[in-house]
């Protein structure tokens, strides 16, 4: 799996993070939503350099132009619901793109145990395509797995996944590193050092869910 942390270089997509940690300037959902948009079309573009391109013949009202425009069929996934504002961030820079999305949230087993359960899932085919799958947290690294497994379940295997998961810890790093294939890419803004007893990312920002879309029961 290669990793690529967008925020070890110095761009705006700091100043963004910066925003979504702030514990003043998170309370304004409709900005915190907006940074993470912002976040995602930052990544898309980035995701964008990488991906298979060919020479195509533009027609203009004078002549004709030759354009390198890219050929991969591309699905954007999501992890519901905190990653919603990002999937649609990206989104914007891919027009053409199929998308998908899983219901996968933590359910408690005790104070301090809890496993990944999922409702439901709706993809289109995933073979032969280039999967995004955005989250807003990566803590331990159990939500991504499980997303990948139904998805991949329900789709078929992609030809190569980026997940993109802007806040990242260092241990759910370790952990995708280990179980993750080689045609897997996580790309991150930050990586930070700690979870705590509950498995929240320390420093992190919060529950990404709650901050965008208000406080579930």
């Amino acid at each position: 799996m290669e990793i690529i942390n967008l925020g070890e270089k110095n761009s705006i997509l700091n100043s963004f993070i910066a925003q979504m940690r702030d514990r003043e300037i998170q309370k304004d959902s409709m900005r915190f939503r907006k940074n993470l948009h912002r976040v995602g079309e930052i990544f898309g573009y980035e995701i964008s350099k990488g991906l298979n391109y060919a020479v195509k013949d533009v027609v203009t009202p004078l002549a004709t132009a030759k354009v390198s425009l890219p050929e991969d069929k591309i699905v954007v996934a999501t992890i519901l619901r905190a990653g919603l504002p990002l999937h649609d961030g990206i989104l914007d820079f891919f027009d053409n793109a199929e998308n998908a999305f899983v219901a996968a949230y933590r359910k408690y087993d005790s104070e301090m145990e809890f496993h990944i359960h999922t409702e439901y899932c709706v993809c289109p085919e995933l073979s032969g395509k280039t999967v995004i799958l955005a989250d807003t947290m990566l803590a331990t690294g159990s939500s991504i797995e499980v997303a990948i497994e139904v998805l991949c379940k329900e789709g078929g295997k992609p030809d190569h996944i980026h997940l993109v998961c802007p806040i990242a810890s260092a241990k759910a790093v370790e952990n995708l590193k280990k179980s993750m294939p080689e045609n897997v890419t996580l790309w991150v803004a930050t990586i930070d050092p700690e979870l705590n007893s509950h498995s929240y990312i320390i420093p992190g920002l919060g529950d990404a869910g709650d901050l965008a879309f208000g406080e579930k029961l």
